[in-house]
């Protein structure tokens, strides 16, 4: 899939902040189409754009819900997402659903009027990986509104989009569109349980009661985890947890001082870890740990969490360096398991979503943006609480009411 960029022929810079974003190159028959961009840290513009029609074995699709993704947010905030950094303006977004408008030569299987949920991911289905079955570590992966390749791949906050038609997943009769957005992070916990190997029966422990965090909950029941519990600093997010019925109990970490020093910080985390198990009635571990938060202590606590032959995911994008207590792991032979996206996880995202499978997964849905007033869906999401005081959890942005091409 081309950009906007490589299609007109424009190019930005490498300088630093800011870029300028470069101006529409149109004929004058050419439609244009509102256009939410990153320019740099905090600097999202709203344009007009060229919409082009879809390419061969391309669909256009009319967005009509993307939600903000932590990574979104990183990007907006820094202009950057760990190692990853923007080198020209980039339309954020990646968790979306919408309808389909126009097909390009040669798709089958998808109409104008088709509801579909967008996999952001475009995977060359050439190389090692993707032969594998493991199209998540693509060598040429390009992922839609991510700066890891350049020129950047375009995402989802734009009023259409031409994308791969076979990444393109029609939504079930019982699936909103809402429900299409959920599909990407849903997708992150399926991928994640199925690199855990959980099964039935088995007690799982979740660092982070994020979106992330709860959607691991609902996934860790709808496939019949035995015990489902969760740890957090934020005691709202913890009680919206049990009150929707994510997790069965939970622990409220308290903020203790900074650690003096690694082989401190080593011992906090173990006897915090005690005191958690303690509170959980669960000495000995429990079977399968989700860190969802990338915080170095909840890392560490995770590895004494988890129960002897147990395994660790690793979800959470936090802290690029960590130090482990890798002898408690090796010596108790608990499996520290990376999670990377997904692979080939939306036909079963959709079926949980239209399925009622995952309980009050909507309620992770708080707040909702038109497309021009992106900026104030990002600012609300980087102060996690609303004028009312409201806890601020998955933020969807829909298209403008008036929104037309030109």
């Amino acid at each position: 899939m081309e950009t906007v960029a490589e299609r007109s022929g424009t190019r930005t810079g490498t300088s630093a902040w800011p870029f300028s974003c470069p101006p529409s190159q149109m004929s004058p028959t050419l439609k244009s189409q509102p256009v939410s961009v990153l320019c740099g840290p905090r600097d999202l513009r709203n344009e007009m754009r060229p919409l082009w029609p879809p390419q061969p074995n391309q669909a256009q699709v009319a967005i009509m819900a993307t939600g903000l993704c932590g990574s979104d947010l990183h990007y907006y905030l820094h202009g950057r997402n760990g190692d990853f950094q923007l080198q020209a303006p980039l339309v954020l977004g990646h968790e979306a659903a919408g309808v389909v408008t126009a097909v390009g030569a040669g798709v089958k299987g998808l109409k104008v009027g088709t509801r579909v949920a967008i996999e952001a991911g475009v995977f060359c289905n050439e190389c090692s990986y993707c032969a594998s079955g493991r199209v998540n570590l693509c060598k040429s992966m390009r992922f839609c509104s991510s700066a890891k390749t350049f020129p950047h791949l375009d995402g989802t906050l734009q009023t259409y989009m031409n994308h791969p038609a076979h990444l393109l997943h029609p939504l079930p009769p019982a699936c909103s569109f809402d429900d299409g957005a959920l599909a990407e992070p849903l997708s992150v916990l399926i991928h994640a349980a199925r690199r855990a190997q959980l099964s039935k029966g088995q007690s799982v422990l979740v660092f982070g009661v994020g979106a992330i965090g709860l959607l691991a909950c609902s996934v860790a029941k709808s496939m019949g985890a035995s015990r489902i519990v969760a740890v957090d600093i934020n005691q709202a997010r913890l009680d919206f947890a049990t009150s929707n019925g994510f997790a069965e109990a939970t622990f409220c970490l308290p903020m203790g001082s900074k650690a003096k020093n690694p082989e401190e910080g080593l011992h906090c985390s173990q006897t915090g870890t005690e005191s958690v198990l303690r509170k959980f009635g669960q000495p000995d571990g429990f079977d399968v740990v989700f860190e969802c938060t990338g915080a170095e202590p909840c890392i560490q606590m995770s590895v004494h969490a988890a129960c002897v032959g147990g395994k660790v995911t690793l979800i959470g994008m936090g802290s690029r360096n960590v130090l482990l207590p890798i002898s408690a792991a090796a010596t108790r032979e608990v499996d520290l398991v990376g999670s990377f996206r997904y692979a080939h996880t939306y036909p079963e995202a959709l079926e949980l979503l239209s399925s009622g499978k995952l309980g009050a997964v909507h309620k992770l849905i708080t707040h909702r943006f038109s497309l021009s007033e992106t900026q104030k869906a990002f600012e609300l999401l980087s102060r996690g609480r609303d004028e009312d005081g409201r806890m601020v959890l998955k933020v969807i942005v829909g298209p403008d009411e008036a929104a037309t091409c030109q």
